[in-house]
Formats: structure tokens, C-alpha cells, sequence
């Protein structure tokens, strides 16, 4: 397995573009560098720039990895540039992407069912639970588009790899590949995101195993607060995510997937509001009939890692949420936020050194650059 970063996530991102980024990923002391879609490669799919893109790649030794983006026909607004990467025609523009990052040597491509609105609190933050068109119908959309692009994945020898993301479960996209084609269709297992659905990390990743062919790597608190339970993400090896159960999964999958991180943006690349807190209504009674395939055995085990980390939290092992958002952001004054480069960096590199200790202690194969003396 090789450690890397979702692009996303790496401070300065932006600032420095996707060459420039690269050197940070190697100077960083990371394997490699997952971009969300081709387009965060090059805006405009230029062929020259790629093939340069993935030559520096490869003389840093650095691995290569891209995806699609939103395949919800109902967030298509809120993506115009898949619209636009294909003149007006979102298909088009998906396959244009497809063949752009396949020339590349990227076959293995990440595809998201939705979007997330962290201005709501609770449910309604999710496109699960939107009120204009029911999750159900978002499903059979989202499994109409793949299978829309579905011959033009097989000619490429692409997997479209649908994202444990924040309002669809692991249940659902089991469904989905099945419906589609497992020659096509995969997952990318993000470590945390399941939990806003209720569905213990492990269970999760045993689940879709087979099939889990990228990755999120990122970690949350998950305890009870008014409303339900606080959502928080936090440094690898300081939440829920039980990593040294997880890990031994994917490596059993595929000793050669990649680990891209996906930790908190540094508030130099994105202001945030303060204090946003995050609710998981599990106990709400239009919550838990959105959920209908848990079960009475997986919460149970759920609530049982809910109880561990506020025992954690109670012991003075773990922060509180209220300490972390301190600590971490420099609130309560949104004017004063200190989580800057500096501070990402640190995170990155805490949450890089748990997965390795992590490795080291159960022998599972880790492949990271050596780590500079001195950062660029």
C-alpha cells in the first residue's frame, strides 16, 4: 500500500497548482496525490499538460489518482463544470474525462452520490434527505447515469468507484454495483463517512471489501450530544475509526491500494464558519426509517464504540468536541482561526505517523517517500 493525499485537502492546493503540489506531496514525505476529477488536473482536459503532469509523477515516484465527480443528476447544478467539459453535455463531458485521465494511466476513477451542506445541521445537510425528490429516486438516477456510462468504462477499462460519502450507505452501494456491473463499478471506502449513517467502520469496510479499489483515509469523533451525536473530524488515530481492524481489511483486499488522506482544510484555503457543529439525528423517527437496512446487531455495536471514545474523552484520554475546536481552529472568535499551513501540515504528518505505527505493529505492507530532512 502507498500513503498519499487527496488533493482537496492539501494546504495551498489552489495556490500552488497541481505541479507545484506534487512537490509538496514529495517533500511532505507522501506517497502520492488522489485528485477528485480530471478537471482538478487541468480545468480544460489539455493532453500536453496531463501527460507532463504524470511524468513528473512518476520520476518523483508518486502515484497518480483522479475520478469523475458528482454523478447525481439531481446536484447536476451544482457542478457546472461537468456540464460544461462536455459542451452542454454532462455524458459527454464524463467520457471526455473518462478517456483524458485513462490516457494517463488513471483507470481507477472516484464518483460521488451527492453533496453536502455544511450551512444545515442534522439531516437536512444531506441530499438523503432532501425534500424535493426522495432518496430512492436520487438511487435509480444515480445507477441510470452509471449505466449510461457504463460502455464507455468498459472500452476503457475504467471502475467508476462510488464513495462512501456522507448520505449513502454501504448497503446502497453494494446495490448499485450489482445493478451496474461489478467490471465497472467499484468503491472508494472513506473511513469515517459512514458513520453519519449509522454503520459501524468496520462492518463497513468487511461489507464492501471486495470491492474497494481507493480510498479516503480520515478519522472522526462521534459522541452524544443535544440532537443526537456530534460529528467532528479529527487526526488519524484520535476518533472513532478503529484503524488497526481496518487497515489489516484493506491491505487483505489489495497490498498495492492506495491510502490518500483526507483531513481538515486549512482555514487559509477555506474559511469556515465557527463552531460548526455537526448532528447525526439517529434518534429522530424520520432519521432511522431512512435507514432501513441496520440492524439491531450493528447498532448495538455502533453505540458501543460511541461509548468507548466518551469513555475516552472522560478519562482525559481524548479531547471533547468543545477542546478540539478549540485547539485546533483558535475559536471561539472566528477572527483569531490558527489553523493555518502550518498547523495542516502537522495534522497531515500526525495522522501519516498512525498509519504507519499502525502498519508497522500488524506487518502490512507501507510504501511512503523518505522524509525529507528540511520541507520545501
Amino acid at each position: 500500500m502507498k500513503l498519499g493525499i487527496d488533493a482537496q485537502k492539501l494546504p495551498e492546493f489552489r495556490k500552488r497548482g497541481p505541479m507545484a503540489s506534487l512537490d509538496l506531496v514529495r517533500d511532505l514525505g507522501l506517497g502520492g496525490i488522489f485528485f477528485p476529477t480530471a478537471l482538478d488536473m487541468s480545468p480544460t482536459l489539455d493532453a500536453g499538460f496531463l501527460r507532463e503532469l504524470r511524468a513528473k509523477a512518476d520520476d518523483l515516484g508518486l502515484y497518480l489518482e483522479s475520478g469523475l465527480g458528482k454523478i447525481n443528476p439531481y446536484c447536476s447544478a451544482e457542478a457546472p463544470e461537468l456540464r460544461a467539459a462536455g459542451g452542454g453535455d454532462i455524458i459527454a463531458g464524463l467520457i471526455r474525462m473518462m478517456e483524458a485521465s485513462v490516457a494517463i494511466g488513471c483507470a481507477e476513477l472516484w464518483v460521488s452520490p451527492g453533496n453536502f451542506k455544511a450551512a444545515y445541521r442534522g439531516r437536512l445537510a444531506v441530499d438523503r434527505f432532501r425534500t424535493d425528490v426522495t432518496w430512492d429516486e436520487q438511487l435509480l438516477a444515480i445507477e441510470k447515469v452509471l449505466k449510461k456510462l457504463a460502455p464507455a468504462a468498459r472500452a476503457n477499462g475504467v471502475h467508476m468507484n462510488v464513495e462512501t460519502h456522507d448520505e449513502i450507505t454501504s448497503f446502497e452501494i453494494l446495490r448499485l454495483i450489482e445493478a451496474v456491473g461489478e467490471d465497472c463499478v467499484g468503491a472508494v471506502f472513506d473511513t469515517a463517512n459512514m458513520v453519519q449513517r449509522g454503520e459501524h467502520p468496520v462492518w463497513a469496510a468487511k461489507r464492501l471489501a471486495p470491492h474497494i479499489r481507493q480510498t479516503h483515509v480520515k478519522d472522526a469523533l462521534v459522541a452524544r450530544a443535544p440532537g443526537g451525536l456530534d460529528f467532528q473530524p479529527r487526526t488519524v488515530g484520535t476518533g472513532v475509526v478503529d484503524f488497526t481492524a481496518i487497515l489489516p481489511i484493506l491491505a487483505g483486499v489489495n497490498p498495492d491500494l492506495t491510502l490518500s488522506l483526507e483531513i481538515a482544510q486549512s482555514t487559509a484555503d477555506n474559511r469556515r464558519q465557527a463552531n460548526p457543529r455537526q448532528c447525526i439525528e439517529i434518534d429522530d423517527p424520520v432519521w432511522r426509517a431512512g435507514h432501513p437496512d441496520l440492524t439491531p446487531e450493528e447498532l448495538d455495536a455502533y453505540f458501543a464504540m460511541v461509548d468507548a471514545i466518551e469513555a475516552r474523552i472522560a478519562a482525559g484520554e481524548v479531547e471533547s468536541w468543545e477542546s478540539y475546536e478549540t485547539s485546533r481552529y483558535g475559536y471561539p472568535t472566528y477572527e483569531h482561526q490558527s489553523y493555518g499551513f502550518g498547523e495542516a501540515v502537522a495534522l497531515i504528518r500526525d495522522s501519516a505517523r498512525h498509519i504507519e505505527e499502525v502498519c508497522a505493529e500488524r506487518g502490512l505492507p507501507l510504501t511512503r517517500q523518505r522524509q525529507p530532512e528540511k520541507m520545501a
